[in-house]
This record gives structure tokens, C-alpha cells and sequence, in this order.
């Protein structure tokens, strides 16, 4: 028999960083989920991934307090951030776009980057080929300020 289901939860959390401070913690324990178990299973489940990488995961919870959770590519913006080559900068460590979007460029990527970025989000992203994947990660870089060449 198949157990009930009793919501799902999103969450970003870094690779191999889940820890049951917030918002991990917090999110997890007011829906009495196991907050030691998901973060042992996650943290183990991304530890060969690039730790700067913000993973979009989603938990589905029991009725019985057990849960299931389902890890996604790294953000799109992530990728290209990577891909522009920026830098880690400011109290996170993260890579910064520009400060003014659409006037200030922070880099370029080459629309062959931009490919390979679709490429592997394909699967997380709502579009039917992979132009319209690649149209997406357009709208991302510009968002971030990354202009793309070529």
C-alpha cells in the first residue's frame, strides 16, 4: 500500500552543506521531519559535487514522518556564473554578477557555453528542445548581467 503523502517542500541548499541550522533545520523540523537523517543522506548524496553549487532539491513528505527527496541540477545561474569564470566575492564566498543589470556587463560566454548549459539543465527546465532551454539560460545571463557572444 502506498504511504500518504503530506506535502513537499523546496529548498536550495549547498552541496554536501546541509546542516540543521536554517533554513534547513527550521524548514524540516516544523514539518516533523527527521532533520540528522535527510541532512546525512543529502550531504552524502552531493558530496562529489562542486560545494559553491546551490542544489534545488525537493522533499516529499509522509504521513508516517518519512520522506523522500529528489536532487536537481545546479542553478542556471551557477553554470554560467562558472562558465563567465567570476570569481567568489562578499561574506558567502559566491560569485557576484554585475551590479547593474543591462547597463554594466560583469562578463561574456560564448552561445557555445550557453549550449552546454542547456544541455545539462534540460532536464530541470520547462521547455520543449533545446533552444527554448537555450533561450532560457539567455534570459538568466542577462538577468545576471553576463553578455553572450556569438
Amino acid at each position: 500500500m502506498a504511504k500518504k503523502v503530506v506535502g513537499q517542500l523546496k529548498l536550495q541548499i549547498p552541496a554536501g552543506g546541509a546542516n540543521p541550522s536554517p533554513p534547513v533545520g527550521p524548514a524540516l523540523g516544523q514539518r516533523g521531519i527527521n532533520i540528522m537523517e535527510f541532512c546525512k543522506a543529502f550531504n552524502a548524496k552531493t558530496q562529489e559535487m562542486d560545494k559553491q553549487a546551490k542544489i534545488p532539491t525537493i522533499i516529499t513528505y509522509y504521513a508516517d514522518k518519512s520522506f523522500t527527496f529528489e536532487i536537481k541540477q545546479p542553478t542556471a545561474s551557477f553554470f554560467i556564473k562558472q562558465a563567465a569564470g567570476l570569481k567568489p566575492v562578499g561574506k558567502r564566498n559566491r560569485p557576484k554578477g554585475s551590479e547593474a543589470p543591462g547597463r554594466v556587463t560583469a562578463a561574456t560566454i560564448t552561445a557555445a557555453q550557453v549550449r552546454q548549459i542547456a544541455e545539462a539543465k534540460m532536464a530541470d527546465l520547462n521547455a520543449n528542445d533545446i533552444e527554448g532551454a537555450m533561450s532560457i539560460i539567455l534570459g538568466s545571463a542577462k538577468s545576471i548581467g553576463i553578455e553572450v557572444k556569438g
